[in-house]
């Protein structure tokens, strides 16, 4: 049993190996895949691997979180991002009992509206728009008692004026499930694979996905329903410090300016992490409030921090649908506020026995 655990480990390490980028926000192509899919997700503070809340939105987040409990819901999450740029990301889950397989689909759309076009002196020649989007396809199985491995084949696509680039990626993971002392932990390796078609062409060189390796660890406490989490991203990459100008010391005994940034252990260490917890208040109500603190340190102004890099969140679990809304907060322009609606749909429309099939949350 051990040396089959840790083959599912070392083919994990493997494939994350073979990722090819590995640079920092900000330079990559198709950027948007790393954006929240749903109000959960964000309340968690922007990544959910690990959390073992029956919330379809999850599985898009790690494979391996797709599981028969999910089967037949479906999620609608509409938003208007900053300035004015729409949002859009609808999740569906099915349980196929002859394949022992779960599936899950996965539609995320951003608008960027219309701009407007003007030639090289600057004259308003027309308007153009932009658009993204990106559709997946996840499956996932059990293994044992505790164990699911889980992968997420992914087309995504984006559109600037007539240019347009296509990638085809992949992520896949594994979540360890012990219910007997109510912990979770998941790890996956996300956005691996290649450009198809870039924006130009002739280019001999591929722009840079936007690959991660996270790893989510989440402990529910025995005698209360609070339920703490962690999770750590960029673990392919230990420096992950914006090379701010602002970060340069100068000098008051000789008037020079150090040009060499000050690298923090403790600083750098923890923008790894996000942290938070959960509390579920009569079994229908969840509340949840995260800290990101890499987000907080590149979103935040020294003179007015604000509440940049704190998230929060409520949700409401009824039999036949949830309702989740998430609170972020980036910089003091102004918080984002998010809202979703999943429903359960073999409680909602008629079928045979295998649409009707409702499962256990996870096997005990």
């Amino acid at each position: 049993m051990i040396s089959k655990k840790s083959s599912l480990a070392l083919l994990l390490v493997l494939l994350c190996i073979g990722a090819e980028a590995q640079v920092n926000g900000g330079q990559f192509a198709f950027e948007y895949l790393r954006l929240p899919n749903a109000p959960h997700v964000s309340a968690f503070g922007g990544i959910s691997v690990a959390s073992p809340t029956p919330d379809i939105n999850l599985a898009l987040q790690n494979p391996a979180l797709m599981r028969p409990a999910l089967h037949n819901q479906i999620s609608f999450n509409y938003n208007n991002f900053y300035s004015g740029i729409s949002n859009t990301n609808v999740a569906y889950g099915y349980y196929a009992p002859k394949l022992a397989t779960a599936f899950a689909l996965g539609v995320q759309y951003l608008n960027y509206g219309s701009f407007t076009q003007t030639d090289n002196t600057g004259n308003q020649v027309g308007s153009f728009n932009a658009s993204d989007y990106c559709i997946s396809l996840a499956a996932s199985k059990q293994y044992k008692e505790r164990w699911r491995g889980g992968a997420t084949v992914k087309m995504a696509q984006s559109q600037l004026a007539d240019l347009r680039a296509t990638a085809l990626l992949a992520d896949i993971g594994v979540v360890y499930e012990d219910t007997a002392n109510y912990l979770t932990i998941g790890i996956v390796a996300k956005n691996m694979g290649f450009t198809a078609k870039q924006y130009t062409s002739g280019r001999t060189n591929n722009e840079p996905l936007p690959f991660d390796l996270q790893l989510g660890i989440s402990k529910r406490l025995k005698h209360v329903p609070l339920r703490l989490f962690a999770t750590i991203h960029h673990l392919y990459e230990w420096d992950v410090r914006y090379n701010n100008p602002d970060d340069k010391k100068s000098s008051a005994v000789f008037g020079s300016t150090d040009t060499t940034v000050s690298k923090n252990f403790a600083d750098n260490l923890f923008r790894h992490f996000i942290f938070g917890s959960e509390i579920t208040l009569g079994k229908r109500v969840g509340i949840t409030v995260a800290y990101n603190h890499m987000r907080r340190k590149e979103m935040v102004l020294e003179d007015k921090k604000a509440g940049a890099g704190y998230s929060f969140g409520a949700s409401i679990y009824l039999n036949k649908f949830q309702v989740h809304y998430a609170r972020s907060f980036y910089s003091i322009a102004g918080a984002y506020n998010e809202f979703g609606i999943n429903l359960a749909l073999n409680k909602f429309i008629g079928g045979g026995s295998t649409w009707k099939a409702d499962y256990p949350n996870w096997e005990k």
